[in-house]
C-alpha cells in the first residue's frame, strides 16, 4: 500500500468519525431534551438543548478540519486543494464563532471577565 493511499484511508475514518460525532451528539442532544422536558421546565431544557448542540457542531467541525488538513498536506497537494481548504477553514472558523457566542452568549475574548467576577474581581479592588 502506498502512504498517499494509506493517509487517504486515514481522512476517510478521520472524516467518519467527524460525522458520526455530528449525528450521533445531536441525537444525544434530543434524546435529552426529551428526558429534560418530562423532568424540567421548557424554556430550561431548551437552552441546554442549544448549547450541547452547538457544542457537538464545534467539536464534529473540529474533527472535519483535521481530515480537511491531512487531505491538503498529504494527499492532494495542489493549488485548488490549498484554496479550498482555505474557504472550508474560513467558513468553519467563522461558524465556530458564531456558535461560540450563541452557546455562551458572549464573545471568547471575553470570557476572562466572567471567570475572574468582572471589574468587581479584577486585581485592583474593583475600582473603577
Amino acid at each position: 500500500m502506498h502512504w498517499r493511499e494509506f493517509f487517504s484511508d486515514v481522512v476517510d475514518v478521520v472524516e467518519a468519525v467527524g460525522a458520526s460525532i455530528l449525528v450521533l451528539g445531536g441525537l444525544g442532544a434530543f434524546v435529552r431534551y426529551g428526558w429534560e422536558l418530562v423532568t424540567r421546565s421548557a424554556a430550561d431544557s431548551f437552552g441546554d438543548l442549544r448549547k450541547t448542540l452547538g457544542r457537538v457542531i464545534l467539536l464534529g467541525l473540529e474533527v472535519l478540519i483535521i481530515a480537511d488538513i491531512i487531505r491538503t498536506i498529504v494527499v492532494d497537494q495542489s493549488i485548488r486543494s490549498v484554496t479550498v481548504l482555505g474557504v472550508i477553514v474560513v467558513i468553519r472558523v467563522v461558524l465556530s464563532f458564531s456558535l461560540e457566542v450563541g452557546i455562551d452568549g458572549m464573545w471568547p475574548w471575553n470570557k476572562w471577565r466572567v471567570t475572574r467576577g468582572g471589574p468587581e474581581g479584577s486585581a485592583t479592588g474593583g475600582a473603577r
